[in-house]
């Protein structure tokens, strides 16, 4: 994935390759070489399969990177899409990632801060809230070791320094 901080600079095209790879990355170039290209000619640009341009495009449109527009092709009769990128969204794009990331990393932090977690020792095992230990008998339910109380005070700092950091970045 070299290709993303050398060869090309560009947000857009940044963030197609981020949430998809190299066919997002293809296509993402394609599209800003020709405004209301057809998913046809982006295939034929790229060298990629029709169906994953497609399957790449609509992601796209999904996520409000890219818009279609429906025209009548006069040669074959029949409705095309024409595509161009939305470039002056991938900021607000980038802005909503942030936020659902923050939230997720906060609810992750109430749960941490929400209960005593217990745990065996054992990597394979998933660690017990207190009211799940005390049901076990503070005995791991997967390998049968004793359970002893874990402190997760490094885990809570260093999800509330993530926290603040996404906030400071949103709200600059």
């Amino acid at each position: 994935m070299a290709l993303l901080s050398t060869d090309y600079d560009d947000p857009f095209v940044k963030i197609s390759a981020m949430i998809g790879g190299d066919e997002y990355l293809k296509v993402a170039r394609s599209l800003l070489k020709t405004k209301d290209a057809t998913d046809e000619e982006i295939a034929s640009s790229t060298g990629l399969r029709i169906n994953m341009v497609r399957k790449v495009l609509y992601d796209l449109f999904g996520k409000a990177l890219i818009t279609g527009i429906r025209v009548k092709d006069e040669r074959k009769g029949w409705f095309v899409y024409r595509w161009r990128t939305r470039r002056d969204e991938v900021e607000n794009f980038i802005r909503s990632q942030k936020k659902k990331i923050s939230d997720r990393l906060q609810q992750r932090l109430d749960y941490e801060s929400s209960s005593d977690f217990y745990h065996c020792g054992n990597e394979d095992c998933r660690k017990l809230p207190f009211q799940e230990a005390l049901e076990e008998f503070f005995k791991c339910p997967s390998c049968g070791k004793v359970v002893n109380l874990k402190k997760n005070d490094k885990l809570k700092k260093s999800l509330q320094f993530k926290i603040g950091e996404l906030r400071n970045d949103l709200n600059p």
